[in-house]
């Protein structure tokens, strides 16, 4: 059940509009940037490499736990419905721009256009399927959890229904962006070798953004006790 705290308007509130659009923003950022392989670290002479979307990934689920927290589930999957609409816009979009035919001063760009977006349908794909997947069982999960625990042990849910929506989103992704790309990509190498290294940086994020899901909650209720105070003046 949902605490007091969601008889807010979130629609009304600037505080969720601000989560809503980074959240949003942030994902369609990790969709176009994620052609982009940087390396991370080297150990024992193997570099470990991946998309420079992956930073922006633990923002996400940092956004719904506050959001989950202070405006509960139903607001939270608003934001995640919302989200879903822009992917498949962006999807769309972007297939189009990659097939229509180029103005004749974009002639000589055209080629490398399409080489980077095109590249990105079936990462954009990929990451739709992953997202729905992912993001649903995480606003789940976190009330799940916070029922279960009526309403204590805030690190508990968040991690908890973060870690394995985190699982979720990078195993589906993995499978679907790049089993089968060529011979090296079997469905042995993306479990074995390319899910749990991404896997253990996002598990890495999850706990280290515990102390930031506590700030945002307390800055937001903190923030509703002076409107509420505003409104009720003893």
């Amino acid at each position: 059940m949902d605490s007091n705290l969601n008889t807010i308007d979130h629609r009304s509130s600037s505080a969720y509009a601000v989560l809503a659009a980074l959240f949003s923003g942030s994902i369609v950022a990790a969709n176009l940037m994620g052609t982009k392989v940087i390396p991370f670290f080297s150990i024992g002479g193997f570099e470990f490499s991946g998309s420079v979307g992956i930073f922006l990934f633990p923002l996400t689920f940092l956004i719904t736990d506050i959001v989950a927290e202070i405006y509960g589930s139903r607001a939270t999957r608003a934001i995640v419905d919302g989200t879903l609409l822009v992917l498949l816009l962006v999807l769309a979009v972007t297939a189009f721009a990659t097939v229509a035919t180029p103005a004749d001063r974009f002639l000589t760009s055209d080629d490398a256009y399409v080489t980077v977006f095109r590249s990105s349908l079936r990462l954009i794909a990929a990451s739709i399927v992953a997202f729905a997947l992912s993001q649903y069982h995480d606003v789940w999960a976190f009330s799940f959890w916070k029922r279960i625990t009526r309403g204590r042990f805030l690190w508990l849910r968040n991690n908890a229904s973060t870690i394995v929506s985190q699982l979720i989103d990078t195993t589906v992704f993995m499978l679907i962006a790049f089993w089968g790309v060529n011979e090296r990509f079997t469905i042995g190498y993306v479990l074995g070798s390319m899910v749990p290294p991404y896997y253990a940086l996002k598990v890495v994020a999850a706990f280290l953004d515990t102390p930031l899901v506590y700030a945002g909650v307390s800055i937001l209720r903190n923030r509703r006790s002076r409107t509420s105070a505003v409104r009720d003046p003893a």
